[in-house]
């Protein structure tokens, strides 16, 4: 089953409030950037910039960042069968102040490979997490700087977070690790008769 944490205002307001606290805590935003980790947060990031334009004036510059090939959970196997994405930075991370966005905080793995792969490209000043939801259950320690929601959940469960760029609508959604959305689990689907 499908259970919907936030809709698409909630999601629209949850986002206007991280941009709150991102423009608060950060002081001068001359040398903020917000790196999304590919592909969901690199949505996010983009619509965070906006809405930190819209408070602020101005509009901090947006990278998108693959970290396929520093995470440490893909063996050789399902290395050499990644889906390689781009990596775009079209500023320096030297000395920024850079908000790295995802869209889900798990195990804290991705957050670790994400981290691997933006000192790759520059030192930044500060660099610090915003996320839209936490869910828990951290391998790593890893903790959010910015969260849109923090979540308690049973094991085996997913969390997403849907966005209208990708999925036709906004929402953050929990439901059983396997199921297609908008159906039942499969342990609530009629049997098939052979």
């Amino acid at each position: 089953m499908e259970r919907e944490e936030l809709g698409p205002d909630q999601i629209r307001r949850t986002l206007r409030r991280l941009a709150h606290e991102i423009v608060e805590q950060t002081g001068d935003l001359a040398p903020l950037a917000l790196v999304g980790v590919r592909t969901r947060g690199v949505h996010i990031a983009r619509r965070l910039a906006r809405d930190i334009e819209a408070l602020s004036g101005t509009l901090p510059p947006v990278g998108a960042l693959d970290v396929t090939l520093y995470r440490d959970d893909l063996d050789r196997e399902a290395g050499a069968r990644a889906k390689l994405q781009r990596t775009d930075l079209p500023f320096s991370c030297h000395d920024r102040e850079i908000v790295l966005v995802d869209d889900v905080l798990y195990t804290g793995r991705t957050t670790r490979a994400a981290l691997a792969a933006l000192v790759s490209f520059g030192r930044p000043r500060r660099v610090r997490l915003a996320v839209m939801a936490d869910r828990g259950e951290r391998e790593l320690p890893v903790r959010a700087d910015f969260i849109g929601k923090n979540l308690s959940v049973l094991p085996g469960t997913e969390v997403k977070v849907l966005l209208e760029e990708i999925d036709g609508r906004d929402a953050l959604v929990v439901r059983a690790k396997g199921t297609v959305p908008g159906t039942p689990s499969r342990s609530h689907a009629p049997e098939e008769t052979p």
